[in-house]
């Protein structure tokens, strides 16, 4: 245990003076009865009907002011406390297809809307790390608590050229690994060589605490292949929620002075969250969008945490004082 005003500890040496006091009022007592002539009792009887029991109420009055004075000094100690704790890494897809107004006003900018949502109702518990790609993969915002910061970054995120799906999910599995040993950085730009993490397996179907949204239209033109990626991401344990954004019936798009089709491609989204044993969610507008992100679920864990405990001894005491004044008056009709 240690405390946050040690300082206030000085005040306990006043329990030894008020339990040394006790004891002196207690042979003056004894004395003014003596003087009495209180002590001269019938044969048989004892001297003292109530005996030790009459020391009972001061004895417990006096652990509760310990109590209390300790808590003064604002004590903290290590407790086990249930939490909502994990990681979720917003993937969104900016290459030029996510331009598409298939979604209102385009891809991009729905996907932006129902995050914004998402963010503000998640706890303080759970780190939010947002990961951009389109040709290459780059962490746009470390995973942080920061829900402002988050939604500034989010807000920021801006089209680019081609997609690389692939690269979308390994610099998210890079982001989490550096979660547990250095900070990871802050940014990388597009011309940053995709990470090549090398995944320790963990046993089948286990789920770490920590999730990948990918939001993107499934179009992937560029290498590695996304399945790999994938299956990289089941080796740690880490589910990947996909959302298609887009329809399936596609709309046209002018990109470079190009015309060119761009339609949801689910076969691949599906596979992905299948491998990861995530979950696949069809996103044709923002509502149905908003329904993804409930659908999350960061794990209850149990972690030890140091927390101030100054309330729950303050209640011990108060407790412990009445308790104290109530077998006094009720065995010896006096307060201690």
């Amino acid at each position: 245990m240690s405390f946050i005003w040690p300082g206030m500890l000085v005040s306990l040496f006043l329990v030894p003076l008020l339990i040394l006091f006790y004891f002196r009022m207690q042979r003056r007592r004894r004395r003014l009865a003596v003087s009495y002539g209180n002590l001269r009792v019938a044969p048989g009887k004892t001297r003292d009907r109530h005996g030790l029991r009459r020391h009972l109420p001061t004895a417990i009055s006096m652990a509760g002011l310990t109590i209390l004075l300790l808590a003064l000094a604002r004590p903290q100690m290590v407790v086990n406390l249930p939490r909502v704790e994990g990681t979720v890494i917003l993937a969104f897809d900016v290459s030029g297809s996510m331009g598409a107004d298939d979604l209102k006003p385009t891809r991009l900018e729905a996907a932006k809307t129902a995050a914004y949502a998402f963010v503000q109702g998640q706890p303080p518990s759970v780190q939010i790390g947002v990961v951009a790609f389109s040709d290459n993969g780059f962490v746009v915002q470390a995973p942080t608590a920061d829900q402002e910061t988050i939604l500034t970054t989010i807000n920021r995120l801006g089209l680019q050229s081609g997609t690389s799906v692939a690269n979308g999910i390994l610099a998210s599995l890079n982001t989490i690994a550096t979660l547990d040993t250095q900070p990871a950085p802050r940014l990388y730009t597009n011309q940053t060589p995709a990470p090549t993490p090398t995944p320790t397996a963990v046993p089948p179907g286990t789920a770490v605490p920590a999730v990948i949204v990918l939001l993107t239209d499934g179009e992937n033109n560029e290498s590695p292949d996304p399945l790999t990626a994938a299956e990289a991401a089941a080796d740690r344990g880490v589910r990947i929620y996909t959302v298609g954004i887009g329809s399936a019936a596609g709309t046209i798009l002018q990109v470079d002075g190009f015309t060119i089709h761009t339609e949801l491609n689910e076969a691949i989204l599906q596979r992905i969250s299948q491998i990861t044993g995530g979950a696949y969610f069809s996103a044709e507008n923002e509502a149905e969008l908003l329904t993804v992100y409930e659908n999350l679920d960061p794990q209850l864990v149990v972690k030890p945490e140091e927390m101030e405990v100054t309330s729950v001894l303050a209640g011990a005491s108060i407790l412990a004082l009445l308790a104290g004044g109530a077998l006094s008056v009720l065995w010896l009709g006096r307060l201690p």
